[in-house]
């Protein structure tokens, strides 16, 4: 996502185009739909703070001639784990 925001040249489209990109390979990249409803891309449109906070951690650490995305795989991976526990949290609510 980092890398795509650099390449959209129009406004607040930068966004919305990396998140469906990044969340559309990473889908293909496992083979299959995510399950959930709340997405990583749903998750970030509602609180963008913390991925601005990352996509700005990765510029500075770029500027000083390093590639560091922790901070943005640090958030994805909280928000994919957030998507698939309310699966499970779903699927044992139905079970009671």
């Amino acid at each position: 996502m980092w890398r795509l925001n650099w390449i959209h040249p129009f406004t607040d489209g930068n966004g919305r185009t990396s998140r469906a990109a990044s969340y559309i390979i990473l889908c293909l990249k496992l083979g299959y739909r995510i399950p959930g409803k709340n997405t990583i891309p749903d998750q970030i449109a509602a609180n963008k703070t913390p991925y601005y906070k990352a996509l700005e951690a990765a510029d500075n650490a770029w500027e000083q001639g390093r590639i560091d995305l922790s901070e943005m795989k640090e958030l994805l991976d909280a928000m994919l784990a957030k998507q698939l526990l309310e699966i499970l949290t779903e699927s044992r609510s139905g079970d009671e």
